[in-house]
């Protein structure tokens, strides 16, 4: 009862923050470039950075880490930085989307300090939240199904905002006088739901994995994280294969609202379109543990990345007035990339008791750190691609489809598919010649901390 106690608890937080995350990481440019119709140089400027505060943001994430793992309080060293991250991203996402009346530089300055601030605050919480994962669980199977409704929770979030963001900031911009102030009253829907999520784990979850030696629970020096990420092989290995996989899926979904608006030609058909993909990612997930029981991960992650080549492919040719292919193409990718995201969380997992039994010392949060740097590089580089492509294809000055030039239509879609797909294959064939944590390896790390006595639980209460 409790492991399913905790599957729910924890999954359910991350719903209003995979809300927070998409309306940031993917619809702020898109805000700043069609709703606030900023100045090309201002643009380029603002391009920059959130380029170089993304970078600065993910290179904070190991020290977060640091921090997360040297906390010992109370109430844990966990739930304290997800509630303190939770309540201030929340307020900053609001700032973002708020028409202050700056313009020009003063704007471009306003902008940095915010988007600089999101990026740390947003951090406090990320890493405090999934690092809480291997606490739960040190069953394989088990962990998949707390990592399996956790990204289903998350996708939820995430398709919410992509099939909802047209229609929903269009009613409330009609209802309140402006698109803009239709982008602030979403933005503080989002933030509502995931303050009631974040409430629901912090007071819900709880940890059955502890470490039972005083070694492993040393204060970790920054000298240690370096160690724990670049000694760590198979965490390095990893977190190299996800950044990979996060470039592409990122730089993918971040061009889709571009796609539909000037090459599809109808904008409403976007959310249409996110909807089918959000059902066939959720249904993936939905199923992820029947295809585990069945295969290894391995072959999952052979067969997924096969899924997710022939939707690209499908996707570059199809006409892009005809939905049929289009729609073919983006459910092969997106049921791909689910079972992708969700076997990379599995991976990263398994990292801490492998390097726990290698080193001697549990580091959850300093490995699980690297997850929201993998994604905020993945992102900054995705949010790079875009903004700079969005400028040299110019649909920067295109009203619409008619106005975008054959040549600028194949700029984009070579960014939008072929980048994205190398990113991806070369990704996994890292993955394929060097992680070796299969099944077998993993229970013999297991059995090995036990008859060392260096982890207990209290999984069977």
């Amino acid at each position: 009862m409790k492991k399913n106690h905790n599957k729910y608890t924890f999954g359910l937080g991350t719903i209003g923050r995979d809300m927070v995350y998409t309306m940031v990481s993917m619809y702020l440019i898109y805000y700043l470039t069609d709703v606030l119709s900023l100045p090309t140089s201002s643009l380029w400027w603002i391009t920059g950075i959130m380029l170089c505060c993304r970078i600065f943001d993910a290179l904070n994430d190991p020290i977060m880490g640091v921090i997360v793992d040297n906390t010992h309080g109370k109430y844990g060293k966990f739930k304290p930085w997800i509630a303190l991250g939770a309540c201030l991203s929340g307020i900053v996402t609001v700032l973002l989307f708020t028409d202050m009346g700056a313009t020009g530089g003063a704007y471009v300055v306003l902008f940095a300090v915010l988007y600089l601030f999101w990026g740390i605050t947003y951090t406090i919480n990320d890493i405090s939240y999934w690092s809480m994962l291997p606490s739960l669980s040190i069953d394989q199977k088990e962990r998949e199904k707390i990592g399996a409704f956790a990204r289903i929770c998350a996708d939820v979030g995430l398709f919410f905002v992509v099939a909802g963001i047209v229609p929903i900031t269009t009613a409330l911009g009609e209802a309140l006088g402006s698109l803009q102030k239709g982008y602030f009253a979403f933005a503080i829907i989002i933030i509502l739901v995931m303050w009631l999520g974040q409430c629901i784990t912090l007071f819900g979850v709880k940890e059955t994995v502890v470490a039972a030696t005083d070694a492993a629970s040393e204060h970790t020096t920054l000298k240690n994280m370096i160690e724990v990420i670049f000694k760590n092989d198979q965490l390095l290995f990893t977190a190299v294969s996800m950044a990979l996989f996060s470039i592409g899926y990122t730089t993918t979904t971040s061009f889709g609202i571009y796609y539909f608006k000037y090459a599809y030609g109808n904008e409403d058909m976007y959310s249409i379109f996110a909807i089918i993909l959000g059902v066939s990612q959720i249904a993936a997930l939905v199923v992820f543990p029947l295809f585990s029981k069945r295969f290894e991960r391995s072959r999952l992650y052979l067969g997924s990345t096969a899924l997710v080549v022939i939707g690209y492919i499908i996707f570059f040719f199809a006409p892009t007035n005809t939905m049929t292919f289009i729609g073919t193409a983006g459910v092969l990718i997106f049921v791909g990339e689910a079972f992708i995201q969700l076997l990379m969380l599995m991976f990263l997992a398994d990292t801490v008791e492998y390097g726990y039994w290698k080193f001697g010392k549990r580091n959850d949060s300093v490995t699980f750190s690297l997850q929201p740097f993998i994604n905020k590089m993945g992102g900054a580089v995705a949010s790079g691609v875009v903004g700079a492509i969005v400028i040299i294809s110019g649909i920067k000055d295109a009203n619409s489809a008619a106005d975008v030039t054959a040549q600028g239509m194949t700029i984009m879609k070579a960014a939008m598919f072929i980048f994205p797909l190398i990113c991806i294959l070369i990704g996994y064939l890292l993955y394929r010649s060097k992680y070796k944590i299969d099944s077998r390896l993993y229970e013999q790390i297991i059995t090995e901390l036990k008859e060392r006595g260096a982890i207990s639980t209290d999984e069977a209460k």
